[in-house]
């Protein structure tokens, strides 16, 4: 870490201007959350391989600003010659560098890796100070990192019609009745999920997530997928060019920005095709002196192409693909709904596995019983870790129809791992299971017809009254927020109390928010527009029907163990007695399948209808779930959902 820092200095030391501080995000060109590994240079740099942080480097100090998921990781990964920046406690990077950098200090950062949102916000704390944010020609941690992985070339995969619910004529038809109605003549889509929901592709260029490194343009009269051409195979060019898309390669995007500014892309290419008969109502008349204004989202667009465009001429605002991604159709909603009957299965045939190890390598009382492990002798083949145990799971869903992989890096923890809230276990380092301690596994997977993620705590001994109490607390407000009834217009903000309450009244809680969107075989946290959340951006959008968000409290004790409860839902109409207002009101439906497990649950503490919906749920568990089950796996879920009484 000395070597890099030394070096980066060394660089910002010779730039032109000099610089006084770097700023290394942890995002790629696409602002993505997951990036490829060629794209992790903030990791590179720290040594923090948390998925969300920035490292700031100046002269003589180097920190790393992270979010309260990611507090105890950072503390254990960061080296001396780091500081580590609490998000939400510590002063922000741009109010820090504002304060303590000198006067007329030159800040760079690679404009390719920060969004305009990112990078405006920092120009205007600068400007007190009259310091500058530089864009720098190159990124400096490219040319220091000698070993960088190469840039990924998976192949393009067109994501079949009867998965995806909707064509690419009929998308581009509403982005370009969208585009008129904001008087845009054109749309640059940089968010890697946006541009393979819109013309149905995906990919595998970043783990986890079967998305692909391309741009998109879509004008009033053409389409273009700006993407590394040795991944797209002759049979995939046809059929994206069938939908009037003109494949290009990805570096073609900075120069064809500059051309659509001066509207001359069109005119370059020749096309008017793509247009798919949308503008037979007249609503798109490409009237130039009408339709003038390139629409950008500011919070995924990167600040270089930004920067290409005529800022007079710019309409800045969320792109109407992640409200239109987040809504499901009936194909996708089907294809969810299917996933995680799968998964669940999955899921339960992992638990009666692991059920039966826990027992026979340790003497644990078991899934069922509460007692002290029994110390039994093992030798060391006969070990169990967090990571052969995550690998066993996988293999479950490996096995299940049109299983793609997994949705993200699968938290399997152990007692006081269980408390860092995105803990990834590595084989050299990881903990082996224990049968008096608290296991939480949350973990998901990639399916052709939905993506899945799903958070289960469990203790194969004998839990303590305090681990039982806080288990039920979180249970309870699990509960709350997935029973939610509340008027259309209503947000994330408002719910996030609900899962919070029951922990409060301890005086406990959280430092994670409470639901994200899920994709449709893509990513499993989607970017918004939607989530439940005690931070401001959740009051940006109502909760809709057909969202997907999930239902996903915790509480964790640093240092001794950690609890989290996830369930995926659908957001549907609710049926109510009454209707004030004619507003209408929203419900939950749980498309997740799986038992929570009774003997960490206090049911002192569950009121009647919190024992009620407990047993409606674990009868349906037991019904969905049942033809996917052999005779012993049936047996131990029966067990598992028996009705409960306080």
């Amino acid at each position: 870490m000395a070597e890099i820092l030394s070096a980066l200095r060394s660089l910002m030391a010779s730039h032109s201007p000099p610089l006084h501080a770097l700023i290394v995000p942890s995002e790629d060109y696409h602002q993505s959350e997951y990036v490829s590994d060629r794209d992790k240079r903030r990791e590179f740099v720290s040594g923090f391989t948390g998925s969300a942080g920035l490292a700031l480097i100046t002269k003589d100090e180097a920190r790393l600003w992270t979010d309260g998921r990611y507090f105890l990781q950072a503390m254990q990964q960061l080296s001396d010659q780091w500081q580590l920046m609490r998000i939400g406690e510590d002063p922000s990077v741009d109010s820090w560098i504002s304060d303590n950098l000198p006067r007329e200090a030159a800040i760079g950062v690679d404009p390719w890796c920060v969004s305009v949102d990112t990078a405006q916000r920092w120009e205007r704390a600068f400007a007190k100070n009259q310091q500058k944010l530089i864009q720098t020609s190159s990124n400096l941690v490219d040319e220091v990192w000698k070993n960088q992985p190469p840039a990924e070339t998976n192949p393009v995969i067109v994501h079949p019609l009867e998965f995806a619910g909707r064509s690419v004529a009929e998308k581009l038809k509403d982005m370009r009745e969208k585009l008129a109605i904001e008087r845009a003549r054109g749309i640059i889509i940089t968010a890697l999920d946006e541009v393979a929901w819109l013309y149905n592709i995906r990919g595998s260029d970043v783990s986890y997530c079967p998305v692909v490194h391309a741009f998109a343009i879509v004008t009033l009269n053409s389409a273009f997928l700006y993407v590394d051409k040795r991944k797209v195979s002759s049979k995939v060019s046809s059929s994206i060019q069938e939908n009037g898309i003109e494949v290009r390669e990805y570096g073609a995007v900075s120069s064809d920005v500059a051309l659509l500014a001066s509207n001359q892309l069109d005119k370059d290419t020749g096309l008017s095709s793509g247009r798919n008969d949308v503008c037979e109502t007249g609503t798109c008349e490409a009237e130039e002196n009408n339709n003038d204004l390139i629409w950008v989202d500011p919070a995924s667009c990167c600040y270089a192409l930004f920067s290409k465009l005529d800022a007079k001429k710019m309409l800045l605002q969320q792109s109407p693909l992640a409200l239109a991604k987040a809504l499901k159709n009936p194909v996708e909603l089907d294809g969810l709904r299917n996933a995680h009957i799968r998964d669940g299965a999955a899921v339960v045939q992992y638990l009666v596995w692991l059920d039966k190890q826990m027992q026979e390598i340790y003497g644990a009382s078991g899934y069922f019983l509460e007692g002290k492990g029994a110390s039994k002798k093992r030798s060391e083949t006969m070990k169990l870790t967090e990571v052969t145990a995550s690998d066993k799971l996988e293999g479950f869903r490996a096995t299940k129809e049109h299983f793609r992989g997994l949705s993200f890096p699968t938290i399997s923890s152990v007692g006081p791992n269980a408390a860092v809230i995105h803990y990834s276990p590595q084989p050299e380092t990881c903990a082996e299971l224990d049968p008096d301690s608290i296991y939480l596994f949350d973990s998901g997977a990639q399916y052709l017809d939905g993506t899945t993620d799903i958070t289960r705590t469990v203790h194969f001994g004998k839990p303590s009254e305090h681990e039982k109490a806080c288990y039920t607390s979180v249970l309870k407000g699990h509960i709350a927020l997935g029973n939610a009834r509340f008027p259309n217009g209503t947000n994330g903000h408002a719910l996030d109390i609900l899962a919070r309450i029951p922990l409060w009244r301890y005086g406990l809680d959280y430092r994670h928010g409470t639901g994200h969107g899920i994709g449709s075989y893509l990513n499993v946290h989607e970017a918004g527009p939607h989530l439940i959340s005690f931070r401001p951006q959740a009051r940006n959008v109502p909760l809709q029907a057909s969202m997907t968000v999930t239902d996903e409290p915790g509480y964790y004790a640093d240092g001794n163990f950690g609890i989290r409860l996830e369930n995926v839902l659908v957001i549907k109409e609710a049926d109510t007695e009454f209707n004030f207002g004619d507003k209408g009101y929203l419900s939950f439906e749980h498309i997740t399948w799986a038992p929570y497990q009774i003997k960490l649950i206090d049911l002192n503490l569950l009121t009647p209808e919190e024992i009620e919906w407990l047993n409606t749920y674990h009868s349906k568990c037991r019904e969905i779930l049942a033809p996917s089950m052999d005779k012993n796996e049936l047996d131990w879920l029966e067990k598992a959902t028996e009705p409960v009484s306080a």
